[in-house]
């Protein structure tokens, strides 16, 4: 069968770039990437709690790293960055404080920066928040992918796949339902494809959202 690669790793050094870009050695390689993970995770986490209030969507686009002798780059790409601006400098320390207490390393500062996304529905992480927002509230999930290929389509790319695999609508028996829209060239390594893999966790089990979004080709 046909044997599937992540769109992102397979592009790598042509359209892609790495999201955490440091050097380590062997001995310190695991370490260092486990520190990003958590640097991931303390900051996804920091912004669900604090969004709870407004819509639940967090709208972080990605996370990049950049790691120096002394000093850790995080830059957050954020969709809707009102959500982290309320009280815009006390958000980024705190963020920043919650952070650097989950890496207790001494050595390094941590210096968190935030750039906005210009067309936010453009990425698939925002989109497939909203698709898991809506699968939460009961909304239909043909509904819900037609509404996310009209957001993405006001974006100019040119071609979008979703697929939601697992128990959908709560029937007994797990499926793979999928749309596309446009055109989704994944065996040609020149066309830039941005694509997410993302789980949601609904009340009859855990459904997996993928999506692939054709950006341009060079």
């Amino acid at each position: 069968m046909g044997q599937k690669i992540n769109p992102l790793g397979f592009r790598l050094g042509t359209t892609q770039s790495h999201h955490s870009f440091w050097f380590a050695q062997p001995k310190s390689f695991s370490a260092d990437l486990q520190e990003d993970a958590k640097i991931r995770d303390c900051i996804k986490n920091y912004v669900k709690k604090n969004m709870r209030i407004s819509s639940g969507f967090e709208g972080i686009a990605r996370i990049g790293i950049q790691k120096r002798v002394d000093l850790i780059q995080v830059i957050i790409h954020i969709g809707f960055p009102n959500l982290l601006m309320e009280g815009r400098t006390r958000g980024i320390a705190e963020l920043q404080m919650n952070v650097q207490k989950e890496l207790n390393s001494v050595t390094r500062r941590l210096n968190i920066a935030i750039t906005r996304v210009e067309k936010p529905y453009g990425q698939p992480n925002i989109l497939a928040e909203y698709i898991a927002l809506q699968l939460k509230n009961r909304v239909s999930f043909r509904k819900a992918m037609k509404k996310a290929i009209e957001l993405t389509e006001q974006t100019d790319t040119k071609g979008i796949q979703i697929q939601i695999a697992g128990r959908i609508d709560g029937k007994e028996i797990a499926r793979v339902e999928w749309i596309r829209e446009g055109r989704v060239p994944l065996q040609t390594i020149r066309a830039k494809i941005d694509y997410c893999s993302y789980t949601v966790r609904t009340i009859y089990g855990v459904l997996g959202i993928k999506i692939w979004i054709f950006v341009d080709e060079e």
